[in-house]
């Protein structure tokens, strides 16, 4: 058997997946999970093969998620699952230590399909990314490459809308530890203020104007 945790803040989204799922009859869903937090309790408590895991988590994020289980468990495989699809995500969900990458645009047979081949060994990509990948999935967005996961996050989060002291309230940072991360942003890549910040992150498929920020 297959054991089986999703890491995901929407119950309705875990209901599903826990019934597709269970329709397998090599697969066992033994845990759900909707924070970091119950996450690394039910890894403990689990010891799951495989870690379905979307990046957009209340509190600490996705990424800090996947960190955080894989230092519990460094065997553990996790299979991203999630609406986000830019090369820029992607990066840094293996950069964190993911073994794969779907979207939530997958069709069951792919999730399905993934799942048993991450177990394998295989790195895993859901066919509507796969050409953001090609044939280096570790290098993603040359740009965004730069960052390391927890400055990514708060990129994502000042992008989403969040001011310094809301960044620092949600990654359980003091805010000067995020206006830290955010003069380090600005350097890396060439921004001297939060406006080129968000151009720069819409034009790298991070957020879209006019369509909300980045969920």
């Amino acid at each position: 058997m297959i054991r089986i945790i999703l890491i995901d803040d929407h119950a309705v989204v875990r209901t599903g997946y826990r019934r597709l799922l269970s329709a397998e009859p090599d697969f066992e869903v033994v845990g759900e999970a909707a924070n970091a937090s119950e996450a690394n309790a039910l890894v403990q408590k689990t010891q799951p093969d495989v870690a379905l895991v979307d990046l957009s988590l209340k509190g600490s994020s996705g990424l800090e998620a996947i960190r955080s289980i894989l230092s519990r468990q460094p065997d553990l495989r996790v299979l991203v699952l999630s609406m986000h699809d830019s090369a820029g995500h992607i990066t840094q969900a293996l950069k964190s230590g993911a073994h794969g990458y779907l979207t939530k645009h997958s069709e069951p047979e792919e999730v399905i399909a993934g799942i048993r081949r991450v177990v394998a060994g295989e790195r895993v990509f859901s066919s509507d990314i796969a050409h953001l990948v090609g044939n280096d999935a570790t290098t993603g967005n040359p740009v965004l490459h730069n960052l390391t996961p927890r400055e990514f996050e708060v990129l994502r989060l000042l992008v989403h809308g969040e001011s310094a002291q809301e960044i620092a309230t949600s990654m359980h940072l003091s805010p000067k530890t995020v206006l830290n991360y955010l003069t380090l942003i600005r350097q890396k890549l060439d921004a001297d203020n939060d406006f080129k910040l968000m151009h720069l992150a819409a034009r790298l498929g991070m957020v879209e104007f006019g369509a909300g920020a980045l969920a």
